[in-house]
């Protein structure tokens, strides 16, 4: 039997340029913006109002196509400071209205233009409201972003791509954007008029594993004292300690925590027997729970932008925080383990400690700065128990 004919490639109406496709056939039609072809992944939302460029270099958002809630997107331009890593994860993008034209004085490139230089695949012209209604029910769905300028695309064709993606749960992205050996980091956190500042006088030595660090957590470390080591997500327990350090941190990352937990569980539970101060961030904080004994599971939507309430139980604040992930910690934990903090819109873990051992880490971004600086004392808190 010869083989079914494939279905037509038809055209999509007039003055189209782009289609976003998800798994279970549903697509949008727009205008594409940034670089030519396609591009699969995770389809997720970001509430975000402000910093689409760290957005998009967060590589905590390896392996996604992030949908920008917020309509004017590109308005402060792209510059060469406001990257949290020189390239970006995201696969893609899908934006509301068309890419803004510059007006900020420190912008240096059209998003445009900086998109098609660093080949990321996005689409203009989509209604965002529809689609994040649709997450938000169905959940968080394969799809894949293709921008064309003839304008003909194989929507089958493309929607079976989507579903051929095996998806984020079981996958390990760490070792994707990971650095590739060991550096020193010294830059601190930017002020208007004078730029990043440096490390003047180090307090003490901390080593970072990077499972997908941001440059701004390497900020705030550095801004509190911190002279810091960044090492592999690979590196071992011995290659951690040769280091010498006075702390050690656990950053952000990509994917499923359990993947990426085979390798580097038995990493950090030899780590946590040395008693040395360890804080982790986002990803570390889900595989430091992991070492520990609890457990994790994917969330139906995920919780990605910058305005999640978390509630530290201790002092009753809460605080306005930065959010990028889809896996959680689990609500059943080891006696080992006490809840520090908790999501206000779903009542998720958002921070843990182990009691009697100066070991914590929370779910969110504290260095990302939307309240703008209430989850700035985790830094300072981090600190003090490793000079204490």
């Amino acid at each position: 039997m010869p083989d079914a004919p494939s279905p037509p490639v038809t055209p999509p109406p007039d003055g189209v340029t782009g289609v976003l496709a998800l798994a279970d056939g549903t697509h949008f039609y727009g205008q594409g913006v940034g670089a030519q072809g396609s591009a699969v992944g995770e389809v997720c939302f970001t509430t975000s109002m402000t910093g689409y460029q760290e957005t998009l270099t967060d590589p905590s958002y390896a392996g996604q196509i992030i949908t920008f809630t917020f309509p004017h997107i590109g308005n402060t331009g792209t510059n060469s400071d406001d990257i949290e890593t020189i390239n970006p994860a995201a696969r893609g993008l899908v934006l509301r209205a068309a890419i803004t034209d510059p007006a900020n004085f420190r912008a240096e490139k059209h998003l445009d233009d900086w998109l098609k230089n660093r080949n990321l695949v996005g689409i203009a012209g989509v209604d965002t409201r529809r689609l994040t209604r649709h997450i938000r029910v169905a959940g968080a769905p394969n799809g894949i972003v293709a921008h064309d300028r003839g304008g003909r695309f194989d929507i089958p064709a493309l929607i079976a791509e989507a579903r051929a993606w095996p998806g984020l749960k079981g996958m390990d992205l760490a070792k994707e954007v990971t650095c590739l050996q060991s550096y020193s980091w010294e830059e601190g956190l930017w002020l208007l008029g004078s730029g990043y500042g440096r490390l003047a006088d180090a307090k003490a030595h901390v080593v970072a594993i990077d499972y997908g660090i941001k440059r701004n957590i390497l900020r705030c470390l550095a801004s509190v004292g911190a002279k810091v080591t960044v090492v592999p997500a690979t590196a071992t327990a011995e290659e951690v300690m040769a280091h010498k350090p006075d702390g050690i941190f656990l950053s952000n990352g990509p994917g499923d925590p359990a993947a990426t937990g085979g390798y580097a569980i038995p990493v950090l539970k030899d780590l946590i027997g040395t008693g040395t101060p360890i804080f982790g961030i986002c990803l570390g904080h889900q595989l430091l729970a992991l070492a520990l004994g609890a457990e994790t599971s994917k969330m139906h939507q995920g919780h990605r932008g910058a305005n999640h309430p978390v509630k530290e139980l201790a002092t009753g604040k809460v605080e306005i925080t930065t959010m990028n992930h889809g896996f959680t910690v689990n609500d059943a934990l080891p006696d080992t383990l006490e809840v520090t903090h908790v999501s206000l819109f779903d009542g998720s873990i958002c921070g843990l400690k182990v009691k009697g051992r100066p070991i914590f880490s929370v779910q969110h971004h504290p260095e990302a700065s939307p309240g703008p600086q209430d989850s700035h004392y985790l830094f300072e808190r981090f600190m003090g128990m490793v000079t204490g």
